[in-house]
């Protein structure tokens, strides 16, 4: 077996391997005129051929879809605009599937590589204030609701906090038209209006909160570690907000701690956590489940043409005893109290699907995204079959700068299940209620007060009524270059 080194997303790895012939074999591939400017939809066209999971089922991503070099520059220049080529040829398989629980709901792409990378390590321009938008009634106006704050940002030194709301930027009213533009375009300063809720009513008030992006601000996921005493019983509470592997010796010390407190139950609060990387789901699904490395997390499942070409040893991962650094401390548990949501998307319904198998996930909240798909990054560099690789920049086109987060495959767990693009149900069912958010983290806050009661058993001395649920159409999440991508992150091993 030969292992050839490729990195799939910004980390360091050594390069063994330089040429085409090296990487994976993608058989004759048509080449446009040279004189014609199409540099990047030919990559996208060549890179998406490759690995595009729904490569087959997409007639113009065919292997014999073109005949002539002529015909297939003239297909690349009727898409003057690269990004609405990609979108074509992803969005070519919504048409051919004709089932909504399979159409690609997530590949994405971005003009500048960097950024996609960057944001990969929780890096991002932000000024830490994160929410839901939402819309008043059937206006077109949208509101916004503070569903936290990131430490050490500039909202964190506002008088702005969880449970708040907004209407306005700048003073002009939210819509479904100018949101993106007021809230995530390039005002690096904006203004926001406050507003109440009272009796299913959203009034604006004379509170302005002025909020100011900071370049290169990190995201740490690990919003909330603590250990809880509840009637005797030590419960580990983790509200994780991402999966970035830049933490995850942090997020060790976190379970060593729990580990150290005497913890025999864990909440694991993803109710807001969007995805991130594979290799970071696994290592906490260690710290949850333990350390036998003989025991299968997940197996990996690409398309026809890539598929034949990797070895067992690659598209199998098992649980971890170590985190690369340091072994892995764990709780050894039987059972996991899991709460997600409609925001709790890919690696963090991996953790709940890996886990399946092998302990008792209890579901509490909503039902998840449903993105069971994994994506890795490809830039211009057909010297490494387009697989981004942070030692290559040199050898990146530098005349196309675009970078993709195609769909590149699926995950299934040890009884070989990856069927939830439907998302993950609930057992026992429980939404936000933007009356009552609550603290994150106080154990009367009603999702974890649910499964505090669960866990021990005891009435209910709080009111889960929910008067209005917290329903929005998207979050600030996912107005990141990151998105709610799962991205794998281990060297490519090929047969």
């Amino acid at each position: 077996m030969k292992k050839y080194f490729f990195l799939f997303l910004g980390l360091s790895l050594v390069f063994l391997s330089c040429s085409n012939d090296d990487g994976i074999n993608n058989g004759p591939t048509p080449n446009p005129d040279p004189t014609a400017d199409v540099t990047s939809q030919n990559f996208m066209w060549q890179a998406m051929n490759l690995w595009y999971f729904w490569q087959a089922d997409v007639a113009d991503l065919a292997d014999d879809r073109f005949t002539t070099n002529a015909e297939y520059t003239a297909f690349l220049e009727s898409y003057p605009d690269p990004e609405n080529f990609y979108y074509s040829i992803c969005n070519n398989h919504r048409n051919i599937v004709g089932n909504d629980a399979a159409i690609d709901r997530f590949s994405f792409e971005n003009e500048d590589y960097k950024e996609l990378v960057n944001s990969l390590s929780g890096i991002s321009q932000s000024n830490g204030l994160e929410f839901g938008l939402g819309l008043i009634g059937d206006t077109g106006d949208v509101f916004g609701y503070v569903q936290y704050i990131l430490p050490n940002s500039d909202a964190s030194t506002k008088d702005i906090q969880r449970g708040e709301f907004f209407t306005r930027v700048d003073g002009t009213q939210l819509t479904v038209s100018n949101y993106r533009n007021l809230l995530f375009g390039d005002n690096s300063t904006y203004t926001l209006g406050m507003a109440t809720i009272a009796n299913n009513t959203i009034s604006d008030s004379a509170k302005e909160v002025v909020l100011t992006k900071i370049e290169n601000q990190v995201e740490d996921p690990i919003l909330i570690a603590e250990t809880l005493d509840v009637n005797g019983t030590k419960v580990a509470y983790l509200m994780y907000n991402r999966f970035l592997s830049s933490f995850n010796e942090d997020l060790n010390t976190v379970f060593a701690q729990f580990v150290a407190d005497g913890a025999t139950e864990l909440v694991l609060d993803m109710r807001y956590n969007p995805g991130g990387s594979v290799n970071t789901s696994r290592l906490l699904s260690s710290m949850i489940y333990g350390t036998n490395t003989s025991d299968v997390y997940i197996r990996q499942r690409w398309n026809a043409k890539v598929q034949a070409q990797l070895s067992d040893e690659f598209l199998t991962d098992y649980f971890a005893s170590s985190t690369g650094s340091s072994a892995i401390n764990s709780l050894n548990l039987s059972r996991v109290f899991v709460i997600a949501t409609g925001d709790s998307a890919s690696a963090s319904e991996l953790v709940m699907n890996g886990l399946d198998p092998y302990i008792d996930v209890i579901h509490i909240g909503e039902t998840t995204s449903g993105k069971n798909e994994f994506s890795i990054t490809l830039v211009d560099d057909p010297g490494n079959s387009f697989i981004y690789n942070s030692d290559r920049e040199g050898n990146i086109n530098s005349q196309n700068s675009w970078g993709l987060q195609p769909l590149v495959g699926r995950n299934e767990n040890a009884d070989g299940f990856s069927d939830y693009t439907s998302g993950l149900i609930p057992d026992i069912v429980l939404e936000e209620d933007l009356t009552n958010l609550g603290v994150l983290g106080d154990v009367n806050e009603p999702l974890l007060a649910r499964a505090l009661q669960e866990i021990t058993g005891g009435s209910a001395k709080i009111d889960f009524t929910v008067k209005m649920p917290a329903k929005h159409f998207t979050s600030s999440r996912l107005h990141t270059p990151i998105k709610d991508n799962m991205y794998l992150d281990k060297p490519l091993q090929l047969n």
